[in-house]
């Protein structure tokens, strides 16, 4: 594993030193440490060994799942979600829920003889975005900020929110699959992880952000450690949470989420903070998705998993998507464009390794192999197709917007 590790510091350094080259043409980190995975791994020169149930890489999905949730969540201004982002809203509140069901829903008749759980476990986990693998999007100039904002507030807050029915259905499957369990405590169990979670989480993120602001009011607290708080404050709201029984990861999503609504200079120290560490932990986890999941998951690969993989891209994303924003009055292209513009990356990712930790892989191949598919599809096509569909949309929307002047 240390060789692992020392390749995976070795590719971050190397690739950093092209990034801005790469920020300019279609190729992304993820499309770099995915591609190098595969080359590295069982499929190309297997130079390195590592396995879905390493304790190793349990503890780096944890550690990087936890940050990601807080920083992201610890980015968003409640107030100014209210006042400004409808469009998000419109995502996250009806577009979320409905891809959720639209996932489960074709996937019950395209996977006869699965448990019903773990196709609702599928379609959960393949529902978050990950703006991050269509970065262009968000940095090309042209596309107007509405449209840029809507795709990165839904993709900072989506995984969150998927979170807690993606636990309650694998404590469900926990339960359904002979455990001692019966539904009546799993269900106790479930809705005591999530309360006990929120709770836990958004009393940390509170009294952390008071006791934060409180000491930078005061010139007691140096920017550095402002930024270091971040760290802190995520693994302290996921620690306690499951020490007293909630869910660590639902913790840290709130308690990311009541600092956020706390002081501005936090949150931009904490998002500059969270983006490094986070980025770095993120390419790794791509490293590891293309050296351990591709292989593990090839296999299992067949017309049906592609069929449904091609879906879970379009139909089920963009349909729920277009529904959400009726009444928005945007254009077919604009909608077309947010909707096409929900890749599927790390949060799915990371979801596939706590799952594996909690339950295992055992009797659950062919799901997870499905959920492999999709994000390896999304890293590639997306990443592919932002630089060259953001410019035609930015045009387009600079055109619609000078002819109606």
């Amino acid at each position: 594993m240390e060789s692992l590790i020392f390749f995976a510091a070795l590719l971050v350094f190397l690739f950093g030193l092209v990034s801005a080259i790469a920020d300019r043409s279609p190729i992304t980190a993820p499309m770099v440490f995915v591609a190098v995975g595969v080359i590295v791994g069982p499929l190309g020169f297997d130079l390195f060994e590592a396995n879905y149930d390493s304790k190793a890489i349990k503890i780096i999905a944890e550690v990087t799942l936890v940050l990601i949730l807080f920083t992201d969540a610890s980015t968003i201004h409640l107030k100014a979600l209210k006042k400004e982002y409808t469009i998000p809203l419109r995502l996250l509140g009806i577009g979320l829920p409905l891809t959720m069901i639209a996932g489960w829903a074709l996937a019950v008749p395209m996977f006869p003889g699965e448990s019903l759980w773990m196709v609702a476990i599928m379609a959960f986990v393949l529902s978050p975005t990950d703006a991050a693998l269509g970065q262009a999007v968000v940095n090309n100039t042209k596309v107007p900020g509405l449209v840029k904002d809507s795709i990165e507030v839904e993709s900072g807050i989506n995984d969150g929110i998927a979170l807690p029915p993606i636990m309650v259905c694998m404590a469900a499957l926990t339960a359904a699959a002979g455990s001692s369990l019966d539904f009546a405590y799993w269900g106790s169990f479930a809705a005591k992880q999530i309360i006990f979670g929120v709770i836990i989480g958004a009393a940390v993120g509170w009294v952390g952000g008071a006791l934060i602001n409180f000491a930078v009011k005061r010139d007691w607290m140096e920017p550095v450690f402002q930024r270091l708080a971040s760290f802190s404050l995520a693994i302290l709201s996921y620690a306690l949470a499951e020490e007293l029984g909630g869910n660590g990861f639902i913790a840290a999503f709130f308690g990311g989420l009541m600092l956020g609504a706390r002081a501005k200079i936090v949150r931009e120290r904490i998002q500059e903070f969270g983006e490094a560490e986070g980025q770095q932990l993120s390419l790794f986890v791509f490293l590891i998705f293309g050296l351990v999941f591709v292989p593990e998951a090839k296999p299992h690969w067949d017309g049906m998993a592609l069929l449904y993989a091609v879906l879970s891209l379009t139909v089920i994303r963009m349909v729920p998507v277009a529904i959400s924003l009726i009444g928005t009055k945007m254009d077919l292209f604009t909608v077309s464009f947010i909707g096409w513009f929900g890749p599927r990356g790390i949060a799915s990712i990371l979801y596939i390794m706590i799952f594996v930790s909690e339950v295992g892989k055992e009797d659950n191949e062919r799901m997870l192999s499905v959920i492999v598919l999709t994000v390896l599809l999304s890293i590639f096509l997306h990443g592919l197709s932002a630089v060259p569909l953001s410019n035609i949309y930015g045009r387009y929307a600079m055109r619609k917007q000078n002819d109606g002047r």
